[in-house]
């Protein structure tokens, strides 16, 4: 990790840098504002607000992503309160030991390290979804919530968009996870749980799940229809591609392909795919009442 030291206290600055190179560190040192935003290549910036004649904001803007900690002598808004606003983390008081300015920089290392996984996860989900429909008006749905389905990615888009739609986190707890109780104890009780195969527990089991969520909000997903003391909707779809568990008629296989591909490619190309002709194809377009648009 490179660390850019801004400071025009050069003793200071050079102190600092020294210590963070026996430390493990990379760092650069600069005394100007200018020359910091012109070259300066850090992962983290210890921004001293004591730099007469020269205004910081402009850095801290350019570089609000990365890791921005103030140096200051004493504070106020102009050295403390304005620039937190602005974008930087956090600040530490002149003089100050090493070890407290390493802690720092760890820790908002592992918070940036955190918010970037957070944000692949959310990108990799929302592409794993992004074909899932569901026909429920989100804004409609209150929990807590049992949803029987035929196939489970519907419940994981509607679990999903629903805590969107909040602005609430959601903890996933599969009851196949042999460590869902704990789970569910540990997890915190302003947060949305999203409960996953209700159809694998016991009677047993349900009740103790339905004890342990009492006073909780949660949405419960299910294949098999179970009785609960909650609210139970029904969603599911009618594309036989999305249940796993059975093996297509050819007749359902060439339907699907046709409604889905049959304006990406012309028929010529469409029916070679399928390994039929194109009369063929035509015969079953006839059959399965399924006509292009012009």
């Amino acid at each position: 990790m490179k660390i850019t030291i801004i400071e025009n206290e050069l003793y200071l600055a050079q102190s600092i840098s020294s210590k963070l190179s026996l430390a493990g560190y990379e760092t650069e040192v600069y005394s100007s504002i200018k020359e910091a935003i012109a070259t300066s290549t850090g992962d983290a910036y210890l921004l001293s607000t004591n730099l007469p004649g020269q205004n910081f904001n402009s850095l801290i803007t350019k570089y609000k992503e990365k890791i921005i900690i103030l140096m200051v002598s004493y504070i106020n808004n102009d050295t403390v309160a304005a620039p937190l606003k602005l974008g930087a983390n956090d600040y530490i008081v002149k003089p100050f030991m090493i070890e407290e300015l390493k802690r720092k920089i760890e820790h908002y290392k592992e918070y940036q390290t955190l918010k970037k996984y957070k944000n692949l996860y959310k990108e990799y989900n929302e592409y794993l979804l992004q074909d899932i429909k569901t026909e429920d008006d989100i804004d409609k749905i209150s929990t807590p919530l049992i949803v029987l389905t035929n196939y489970i990615k519907l419940i994981d888009k509607l679990a999903f968009e629903y805590a969107k739609l909040k602005d609430r986190v959601l903890i996933f707890v599969p009851l196949s996870n042999k460590e869902w109780k704990s789970k569910i104890e540990k997890a915190n009780r302003k947060h949305i749980l999203y409960i996953s195969d209700l159809q694998t527990l016991k009677k047993a089991e349900r009740e103790q799940l339905f004890t342990l969520l009492e006073e909780r909000e949660f949405i419960i997903s299910t294949t098999s229809e179970i009785e609960t003391p909650y609210k139970t909707i029904e969603i599911n779809t009618d594309n036989k591609l999305y249940d796993q568990n059975e093996i297509l008629t050819i007749d359902d296989y060439v339907k699907f392909i046709v409604n889905n591909f049959q304006y990406q490619y012309p028929d010529t190309e469409l029916s070679k795919k399928l390994g039929i002709s194109r009369k063929s194809l035509w015969e079953k377009r006839k059959k399965y009442g399924i006509f292009k648009k012009k």
